[in-house]
């Protein structure tokens, strides 16, 4: 399921301002953009390349697994962030798990994460399911 559309980063200005404005941080999957917005609230754009993949197919699976990974953590980021998330070439290759903690690290090495996610006794953070 998508983000909601208020939550959305939907024009291309709007994500060009973030890349070439902002602030940036990158790992090996990801590449974190964000910079402060007039709304005071929170919105995330995700980017995947053609050099990630030529298929259109392949590239929005990885938007969707992007977006269900980032959704456990958005109420620990404060609003008022526009937020750009651009895959690395590894992305293709790897699953949800890897990209939320992937995303948590760079947001908290971002400094706009403000809550750690919720976590059971195992240490495991409570979104996941087991089996899925």
């Amino acid at each position: 399921m998508a983000l909601k559309r208020e939550l959305r980063l939907r024009k291309s200005r709007e994500f060009q301002r973030v890349r070439q404005q902002g602030q940036s941080i990158s790992s090996r999957l990801l590449i974190l953009a964000w910079m402060p917005n007039e709304l005071a609230r929170l919105r995330i754009g995700f980017v995947v390349s053609k050099r990630i993949s030529k298929h259109a197919v392949e590239r929005n699976r990885i938007k969707r697994l992007l977006s269900e990974a980032i959704r456990p953590v958005l109420p620990g980021i404060s609003g008022g962030w526009d937020i750009v998330i651009s895959a690395r070439n590894l992305a293709s290759s790897t699953d949800v798990y890897m990209f939320e903690q992937d995303i948590t690290t760079l947001l908290r090495r971002a400094g706009l994460l403000t809550l750690p996610p919720e976590e059971d006794r195992s240490g495991q953070p409570a979104s996941r399911s087991e089996g899925t």
